[in-house]
C-alpha cells in the first residue's frame, strides 16, 4: 500500500478556504509502467500520484494519493474519507466491474466522486463495459491515459465549486 499526501492534514482542510480531495488507485495500478504499456501507457504510478498533488496545489486543492490491491483497505480510505475529504476521485481497476463494497462504501458516504480509467474500458473486453460505479458517482472519465486522472481532478474541483464548497 503507497500513500502520498500533499498539503497540510486533511481535517484541517475541511473548510472553504482550500479543497482536499483522496485519489485512490485500486489493483494492479502499482505495476503502472511495468503492466501493458500498450493498454495503460508508461507513466508510473508515482509520477501521477506527483503530477496530481502538483495539479491540486494549482487549484488550492490538498491531494491525497492511496494505493491498494485490497478490496478492504479500499473501502476503508472510502470510509475514513468522511471526515477528511470534500471528494473522490477514483480509479477502482478490476473492482470497477465487480465490486458491490466499493459502489456501496461511496454511495454510503456521500461524498462527490468522479471515476477515472486509463483505458477506454468500452472498447475493451465485453466484461469491462460495466461498472458498479458509474450509477452513483458524479461522472467518469476513461480513455486519456494518465490525462484522464488530471481530467478528473479538474472536474471534481470545478463540481465542489459549483457545490459551493469553495470559491475558485
Amino acid at each position: 500500500m503507497m500513500e502520498i499526501v500533499g498539503g497540510t492534514s486533511p481535517q484541517a482542510n475541511l473548510d472553504r478556504n482550500k479543497l482536499s480531495v483522496l485519489v485512490l488507485h485500486g489493483p494492479n495500478l502499482n505495476l503502472l509502467g511495468l503492466r501493458e504499456p500498450g493498454i495503460y501507457g508508461v507513466s508510473t504510478l508515482a509520477s501521477i500520484d506527483r503530477q496530481l498533488v502538483e495539479l491540486g496545489q494549482s487549484l488550492n486543492t490538498a491531494v491525497s494519493c492511496l494505493q491498494s490491491n485490497h478490496e478492504g483497505v479500499l473501502v476503508d480510505a472510502i470510509h475514513d474519507a468522511r471526515d477528511r475529504h470534500h471528494g473522490i476521485v477514483v480509479n477502482a481497476g478490476a473492482y470497477t466491474h465487480t465490486s458491490i463494497a466499493l459502489r456501496d462504501a461511496i454511495a454510503a458516504v456521500q461524498i462527490p466522486t468522479v471515476e477515472v480509467h486509463l483505458s477506454n474500458i468500452y472498447k475493451r473486453e465485453h466484461f469491462r463495459h460495466h461498472s458498479y460505479l458509474a450509477s452513483i458517482v458524479v461522472g467518469q472519465i476513461s480513455g486519456f491515459g494518465a490525462n484522464s486522472y488530471y481530467l478528473g481532478l479538474q472536474a471534481l474541483v470545478t463540481h465542489l465549486d459549483g457545490l459551493g464548497m469553495i470559491s475558485l
